[in-house]
């Protein structure tokens, strides 16, 4: 269950950063709406932050500055993870042609943290820095089903199983069904369980003590993605990336 912020006013501000970012901008009079706050409030916060530099005017509307990019590439350039994967990621996309992504887990959500296209790669909705729910997505899958029992509990408390399509695992039951399935084979799919028309195959990124640190990816669109395109070829070269970053996260 997600707890109460102790300091209400920060959790303003950073509410106003949400909104921003989910409307990719706002007025003073929709984010009134949005935040049901009072008009004065929602202003002294929005002139702190643009003072500060971490939101910046266009016209009526707020947006979220660079600021943010700032702060996104010095926390990206503190991950071991992220450093030792990035060729292989990009390797990765080169030779699926799709999509390559290597996610982790932070705070019970998946982040995006590396993203490459292949040369059929067709735009989505992803980025680096973006939060996903674990059980909607084949690299949160593949995540949890390497995860104890505890720690799967406090995700699904924290965050639920919220649905993204109408394919999404909602069912508590059947996600754990579909966990140890995934423990069995060494790889998770996703068949348009959080875009529709996207297909995705991932396997954990795990440690020689056993402990889930991230995930690899490939994704692209279901016309695409199908057969034994689908069902071998691609985990096989999944399965290979995440061999070669788990060799090289041993000896670097």
């Amino acid at each position: 269950m997600r707890r109460e912020p102790k300091i209400r006013s920060t959790a303003v501000s950073f509410r106003i950063f949400d909104k921003i970012r989910d409307h990719d901008g706002l007025t003073l009079t929709e984010l009134v709406e949005e935040l049901d706050r009072p008009t004065s409030t929602v202003h002294d916060h929005l002139q702190t932050l643009t003072d500060l530099g971490y939101l910046v005017r266009e016209g009526d509307e707020y947006v979220v500055s660079m600021k943010f990019l700032d702060l996104g590439g010095y926390a990206r350039s503190r991950s071991r993870l992220c450093r030792i994967a990035e060729s292989e990621i990009r390797d990765l996309a080169l030779d699926a042609g799709d999509h390559a992504n290597l996610m982790v887990e932070e705070h019970g959500l998946g982040v995006f943290l590396l993203k490459r296209k292949g040369d059929e790669a067709l735009p989505l909705d992803t980025y680096e820095g973006k939060r996903v729910p674990l059980h909607t997505t084949a690299l949160g899958k593949s995540m949890l089903a390497y995860m104890d029992d505890e720690r799967v509990d406090g995700i699904i408390e924290r965050h639920g199983l919220p649905e993204a399509t109408e394919h999404t695992i909602t069912d508590e039951d059947e996600l754990r069904t579909e966990l140890e399935a995934i423990r069995e084979q060494g790889y998770a799919t996703d068949d348009e369980e959080r875009l529709e028309g996207i297909r995705c195959v991932a396997a954990p990124i795990r440690t020689a003590d056993d402990e889930v640190v991230g995930a690899v990816s490939v994704s692209g669109i279901k016309s695409r993605m199908r057969g034994d395109h689908f069902h071998e070829r691609v985990p096989q070269k999944v399965l290979s990336t995440v061999n070669v970053i788990e060799v090289n996260m041993r000896h670097q």
